[in-house]
């Protein structure tokens, strides 16, 4: 399948990628769209993936205002810009903590040095570790691992290259996902999750309305929806109800109260943030192992490929789309960035430490990049991987004698590097899938990524200390609740009092799941997240289900995509936009919850109408075949 093949732009043929109005207009979005997403996700814990709409804007300028022909110029845009949002993602995931202990007295400060530096090396590790690991994943899995927003990152530069009908239904799927991310989280003119709270079976069934996780969905397919959701029901369907029935009043850790009391409060939501987290992080943890020991023949044999490649270098491939950085160059650079980890005073961490993070870190790149691949970066449990990286990485310097603040300092570094490093893997995985589709040089891509990397790290560390300065870690305006997560787990195993059982118990469904012949990673995720975002998952994959049923032949390159690609973009653009007025202060000024009244229902009625605005344009007309 992967040698039939055939990309937009064919091998032999050469076109403007990395020009300077590009690389300008990467660099400016790798900065907006990393400082617009460190603060939305210290916010709500939650990032938007900045591809799809890095690619809108790149597709705006470059054709519209500037005239210009080149869609590959656009991809390169998307590429560097992209970076800017995955190294916020994995910074604002970790090194908050930091500044909660000097807050404690714990600790100093982190200085801007150090925020950056640490940035920049986990970024650059994402980078490098990516590139042996490339043909494994984009080129001999391509049609096995649908890198949904890799794919639709390509579908949207197609519809803007190819105009007609194709740019029609992206275009108007871009509207409808603006104008609906708008009413939930600019206007608050509707609640972004419906909620169905069932007291006989002490729990809730919730689903958020938001156009992208439809979307997803639908470009994943019913199968890997199915597993997502299969998780989700195991921990709001299984779980909550027994923790809650036989907890009663008991106190359990890691919470401070009863069981009962615990739910009386909170309701389901809190039996989850207190237990489920912790479940579901052993899962994914277990998850990824297992589906790193399936795939790692695959990735051994592919980085033996581009060991053995040294001897011959650039003398393997003259093909345009096939060719990678020069792997000694890369080898190279991880080495040199292993040893400056363990040299650069600003970086808190040992020889130890390094050496966990050159191995852990390369694991759980493999690991995110696969990952990505069946669900999207959006709903990469990055911080999943981290739990387990931190917990090894706090064990084993709490064994080697390194405990108080410095170890405590040593862990979360580590943890940030490696989070970090997962985060750009799985960007880049994603940036290489859409520049295999439509025929980019995959070399030049790489390099676009270093350069967003090093101008994300370098604005990040400026953003962290002014948000701390602003409005402070650990407060209902920034509540940055991964990082708080981490640092209860440092100072968990720091202190002996980790709840391991829940760890366990995580872990060994999901070896359960995967002897059962399913694939494990899925369902783990579906455990880690909220139930209200595999329950909207599930409505996404359904649709596909029924459509393609519906239609004589499926349709992968359908209007439904194309749809569905609009929608992610939409929400997407609006997300970032939304984040940086949030930062302004604008946001507040927006908010009409106080005159117009929301509720279940109204939220029912959005969800329902984006369900059936995806089902009018997949099923396409009716003498479609």
């Amino acid at each position: 399948m992967n040698q039939e093949f055939k990309p937009y732009v064919p091998a032999d043929k050469v076109t403007p990628e990395m020009t300077l109005t590009s690389i300008i207009m990467g660099l400016l979005l790798a900065v907006i769209f990393g400082a617009a997403n460190a603060y939305l996700g210290l916010r709500v814990g939650m990032t938007v993936s900045a591809s799809i709409p890095a690619a809108v804007i790149s597709m705006a300028v470059i054709r519209v205002i500037l005239k210009k022909d080149s869609i590959l110029e656009s991809n390169m845009v998307q590429t560097i810009g992209s970076a800017g949002e995955s190294l916020a993602a994995g910074a604002i995931f970790t090194m908050p903590a930091l500044f909660l202990w000097a807050k404690e007295g714990v600790m100093e400060t982190p200085s801007l040095v150090t925020i950056t530096v640490i940035a920049l090396f986990g970024g650059l590790l994402g980078v490098f570790f990516m590139v042996p690991l490339r043909s494994a994943l984009i080129v001999q899995e391509h049609g096995v691992l649908p890198y949904p927003e890799g794919t639709a990152c390509a579908e949207v530069l197609l519809a803007g290259e190819e105009g007609g009908s194709s740019a029609k239904s992206v275009f108007i799927g871009m509207g409808i996902g603006a104008v609906v991310k708008l009413l939930v989280d600019g206007f608050y003119a509707i609640q972004g999750v419906v909620t169905l709270k069932l007291d006989a079976l002490k729990t809730e069934l919730s689903a958020e309305v938001y156009p992208a996780l439809v979307s997803v969905g639908y470009i994943c397919g019913a199968r890997i929806s199915a597993y997502m959701f299969a998780g989700g029901v195991i921990g709001w369907f299984v779980l909550i109800p027994a923790i809650v029935t036989f907890g009663g009043d008991i106190v359990m850790y890691p919470a401070s109260v009863s069981v009962a009391e615990l739910y009386a409060t909170g309701g389901a939501s809190a039996i989850w943030a207190s237990y489920i987290k912790y479940i579901g992080a052993g899962a994914v943890a277990s998850a990824g192992i297992i589906s790193l020991i399936k795939t790692l023949p695959l990735i051994v044999k592919t980085f033996m490929d581009s060991i053995k490649s040294i001897k011959n270098a650039g003398a393997t491939t003259n093909e345009r789309t096939a060719l990678d950085m020069d792997i000694r160059f890369v080898l190279g650079a991880i080495v040199v960035l292993i040893i400056a980890i363990w040299l650069v005073p600003a970086v808190p961490v040992s020889l130890l430490g390094a050496i966990i993070i050159v191995v852990f870190g390369f694991f759980f790149s493999a690991v995110s990049s696969r990952m990505v691949g069946l669900v999207g970066s959006s709903n990469n449990p990055v911080s999943g991987m981290t739990i387990a990286t931190i917990l090894i990485a706090t064990i084993c310097l709490k064994v080697a004698g390194d405990t108080g603040a410095h170890g405590m300092q040593g862990a979360i570094a580590i943890g940030s590097i490696i989070c970090i490093a997962a985060c750009m893997a799985g960007d880049t995985s994603q940036d290489l899938k859409t520049g295999y589709i439509l025929g980019a040089t995959p070399k030049k891509q790489q390099y676009g990524e270093i350069m967003g990397t090093i101008a994300a790290a370098l604005a990040i560390g400026g953003v962290m200390i002014l948000l701390n300065s602003a409005y402070g870690f650990g407060t209902d305006a920034l509540a940055a609740p991964q990082a708080t997560m981490m640092k209860m787990i440092i100072e968990g195993v720091m202190n002996g009092n980790l709840p391991w059982a829940l760890i366990f118990i995580g872990a060994f469904i999901s070896i359960a799941v995967e002897i059962l012949g399913i694939g494990a990673l899925p369902v783990a995720i579906g455990l880690y997240l909220p139930l209200e975002l595999s329950s909207t998952i599930m409505l996404g994959g359904l649709v596909r289900l029924f459509t393609d049923k519906k239609r004589a032949a499926k349709n992968e390159n359908g209007k439904g995509i194309l749809f569905c690609s609009g929608l992610i973009a939409g929400e997407g653009i609006v997300g970032v936009l939304l984040a940086i007025f949030a930062v302004t202060g604008l946001l507040d000024k927006m908010n009409l919850s106080s005159v117009i009244p929301s509720g279940n229902v109204q939220a029912f009625i959005l969800l329902a109408l984006v369900v059936a605005a995806v089902w009018y344009a997949a099923k396409g007309k009716k003498n479609e075949k």
